[in-house]
């Protein structure tokens, strides 16, 4: 603290001085503070739900999303990968008429809650997992393409971990 100066090189007065200890101070409580609400998450996880901590074992999930996930999707039996998808809300609505059929995206009629977690785990996913077999399936299909499509296909791999998992 003694070092900083301001711009033309002079010391910084001592008004502002003491007012960024104050605010480092706050910092480190609330530093302090969320190391207090982590632990008591892990502990909570680790008896409460054992799948929470296998989960959050992966590298790229934490509690958080471990604990949603246990708690939305996986507490249920799926016969299939349909299944699973439908409840998410990321099975493919297909829509035909006659002789013409299409694909009108995902259908986004599942879990919301459970939905938007399965797609932040994908961009997770795919930041802490750079090696693993989906990733590479992501990047193969994606190459350098950037907005739309790889929003898009984030969603794929959203699908396809959760089924994975």
């Amino acid at each position: 603290m003694e070092t900083l100066r301001t711009a033309d090189g002079r010391d910084l007065p001592p008004c502002p001085k003491n007012e960024i200890k104050r605010e480092c101070r706050r910092l480190w409580q609330v530093i302090e503070m969320i190391m207090e609400v982590e632990a008591e998450q892990r502990q909570a996880a680790e008896t409460a739900a054992p799948g929470i901590a296998q989960l959050s074992h992966l590298r790229g999930i934490g509690l958080t999303i471990a604990s949603v996930m246990m708690n939305e999707v996986f507490f249920r039996d799926f016969q299939n990968r349909r299944e699973v998808a439908g409840y998410l809300g990321l099975a493919s609505s297909p829509w035909s008429s006659g002789a013409v059929g299409r694909d009108q995206g995902i259908q986004r009629s599942g879990n919301p809650r459970a939905r938007r977690t399965a797609i932040e785990l994908g961009w997770l996913w795919l930041r802490h997992q750079p090696d693993s077999g989906l990733a590479r399936w992501f990047h193969e299909r994606v190459g350098a393409g950037k907005g739309r499509i790889r929003r898009t296909m984030v969603v794929v791999l959203a699908r396809k971990l959760i089924i994975a998992l």
